[in-house]
């Protein structure tokens, strides 16, 4: 019998850019970095989920997994969009704030979209009334006082008039020198923007929108993608500008947690008992970026960093797609519970449907599961199996190429990412597949002997597994395909005729 619910589901959905697993206090309370305090407190009023993953291991594969529940070899969305894309996120594809917004929703964005930011790609054109934010992750564009990177991205007014080049520049910092942009709805409001400001600028609008629509009486779905962690953007607490230790990073860490925290404060005095406040991440630590990264505990993908190359962003190894994860609603989610059940950010979907009453549309198959059985009730039946994508590692664009199945874990390709230093480790097939078994082995660091009885059994399951998924994917008449295409005229650019593109319509 289905569950009759009597509440009205107010969700507040946060990502982080490039967190790592062991960035949440919580997850290493043993470290005592008290850098996350406020999300901390979520995980003590509420869910912890240990063995949460995002759907993919870098920026546009793994939002575009979570706003339609669905693989990229589904959505058409395997790898990231540019400055110069002309496109985005599939139209065919159906996301979670349309749904929401067709419900009676009233719908809006704070942050990084980073699925197309032209004509009916961008956020207003895909189910958000309100969008605040960065079209793309905030190394995509200078800006004058750049963000904490490795290599370092030069401040925009360095370049003077020089014409605009959206390839990476020379020394590798970022990817363009277009003046980063802020945008509100359709329009350009600073470019290029202060990323010094930006935190205070986010809360504030958070906050506006919590309290406008609860005063309106109308539901929302608010959804903030935080892009702190992408490329440090607090100071450290000296203020000094050429700091270069942990301490960076760290600032970054309690800043983005400041902004969780304004959002809680928000909720809870207009609707406490009504909202749902879920963080998560889009992928793991970007390790190439060495002191600038983040932590991922004891998941260390040890046999890749043996052998050379990076073990987190961009790869299937647990580093690059276990990510933090707490879920707080007051009344309805137990306090100071945790679950181990395996979940994946694609459960997002059809979870907040779920739990809102909603029907998602029977025209297209789904990968996510409905995971409010483990939000509410303490039920531990996450995904039986579950696969992790190539993003940008070894081999192509979407492949599935890890796949989970209890405490087991297979790779069939590793290699090919860059670590800090440079090294980025030699593609590897792996027939038949190296298993690993993470209840005893976090760090991923010894597989299973091939002749075991073990790794007989887990072979032929995983295996079988993924073959169907393959199949069903290939006779799947609801995929979607991708416009990769890229044209300078892409970028966004307040004022044309000006090499960096300036202006600023902020009071």
């Amino acid at each position: 019998m289905a569950e009759v619910f009597t509440w009205l589901l107010l969700p507040a959905l946060l990502i982080s850019d490039d967190i790592g697993w062991g960035d949440l206090d919580a997850n290493q309370p043993e470290v005592k970095a008290n850098n996350t305090p406020y999300l901390n407190l979520l995980a003590e009023h509420g869910i912890r989920l240990t063995d949460f993953h995002s759907p993919a291991s870098t920026c546009s594969p793994s939002r575009a997994a979570i706003l339609t529940g669905r693989y990229g070899l589904r959505n058409g969305v395997t790898h990231n969009f540019g400055v110069g894309s002309v496109a985005g996120l599939p139209l065919s594809e159906v996301t979670l704030p349309q749904l929401l917004q067709r419900a009676g929703y009233y719908t809006a964005m704070i942050g990084k979209w980073h699925l197309g930011h032209n004509g009916p790609y961008s956020p207003t054109k895909r189910g958000f009334e309100y969008y605040f934010g960065i079209p793309y992750s905030n190394d995509m564009g200078c800006t004058d006082k750049p963000g904490y990177d490795v290599p370092e991205c030069h401040p925009c007014h360095s370049y003077g008039p020089q014409v605009i080049r959206l390839q990476r520049s020379v020394h590798g910092g970022c990817y363009s020198k277009v003046g980063l942009p802020l945008i509100e709805n359709s329009s350009i409001v600073e470019q290029p923007l202060d990323l010094w400001t930006l935190t205070k600028k986010y809360k504030s609008a958070a906050v506006r929108i919590i309290h406008n629509a609860r005063e309106r009486g109308q539901p929302y779905l608010l959804y903030i993608a935080l892009a702190h962690m992408h490329v440090p953007l607090a100071p450290p607490p000296s203020q000094d500008a050429s700091s270069t230790d942990s301490s960076v990073y760290s600032a970054s860490l309690r800043e983005m947690d400041s902004l969780v925290g304004a959002v809680k404060s928000a909720s809870d005095e207009t609707d406490k008992d009504n909202t749902l406040i879920w963080f998560t991440g889009d992928n793991g630590p970007w390790e190439q970026k060495c002191q600038y990264a983040g932590s991922v505990g004891p998941f260390m993908g040890k046999w890749q960093t043996s052998t050379g190359g990076g073990s987190a962003k961009r790869t299937t190894w647990e580093g690059g797609h276990r990510v933090p994860t707490v879920a707080y609603w007051p009344g309805r989610i137990p306090a100071n519970t945790t679950s181990s059940a395996l979940l994946s950010g694609m459960d997002i979907f059809p979870t907040l449907l779920s739990l809102a009453g909603i029907t998602a549309p029977s025209d297209r198959r789904y990968d996510g599961i409905d995971a409010s059985g483990v939000l509410l009730h303490g039920k531990q039946d996450g995904h039986e199996f579950l696969f992790h994508p190539n993003s940008g590692a070894a081999g192509r664009f979407g492949d599935l190429q890890a796949a989970r199945s209890g405490k087991h874990k297979a790779f069939y390709i590793t290699g090919a990412a860059e670590a800090c230093g440079g090294s980025t480790g030699s593609q590897q097939l792996h027939n038949p597949p190296l298993i690993f078994d993470l209840e005893h082995d976090k760090a991923e660091e010894t597989p299973l002997e091939v002749q075991t009885p073990e790794y007989q059994a887990a072979a032929q399951r995983i295996g079988r597994m993924r073959e169907e998924l393959l199949w069903d994917i290939a006779t799947d008449t609801s995929v979607s395909t991708a416009d990769y295409s890229t044209d300078d005229s892409a970028a966004p650019c307040c004022d044309p005729r000006r090499a960096v593109c300036r202006c600023s319509m902020l009071g």
